[in-house]
């Protein structure tokens, strides 16, 4: 198995026109893997039933989502762990740096060991 990429041009950020364009390569994904299908996938290697695989798949999400809400950090041993970052506006002053200025959050995934391994011994494949 190889990760697809296709060629793509880009502009310098920040640069009026664009700056120099030069050529980069971005992953190409070619499909998408369900709850569902992970829940088979799962099924087919282990003792544990569909249903159960569900219910523990839907209570993890519920159970993240709260101990992000509540500002830890989620870590789920070799496959990584979340947390919350947020941007926000900058301000002249500390104390003008209030809830108002947070612009978005987001969760951050940072993958553990056994995907850095997988990561580091991917092969690619030109589109």
């Amino acid at each position: 198995m190889s990760i697809k990429y296709k060629v793509i041009q880009k502009g310098q950020p920040g640069v009026a026109g664009g700056g120099e364009k030069k050529y980069y390569a971005s992953a190409n994904t070619v499909s998408e893997k369900t709850l569902a299908g992970l829940t088979k996938d799962i099924e087919k290697i282990s003792t544990v039933s569909g249903a159960d695989i569900r219910a523990v798949l839907y209570a993890l999400v519920d159970v993240m989502q709260t101990s992000l809400a509540e500002g830890q950090v989620v870590r789920l041993g070799e496959m990584g762990s979340m947390r919350v970052s947020i941007s926000s506006e900058g301000k002249a002053k500390e104390e003008e740096v209030t809830p108002a200025a947070i612009r978005n959050a987001k969760v951050v995934f940072t993958p553990g060991s056994d995907l850095k391994k997988m990561l580091a011994t991917l092969k690619y494949e030109k589109m």
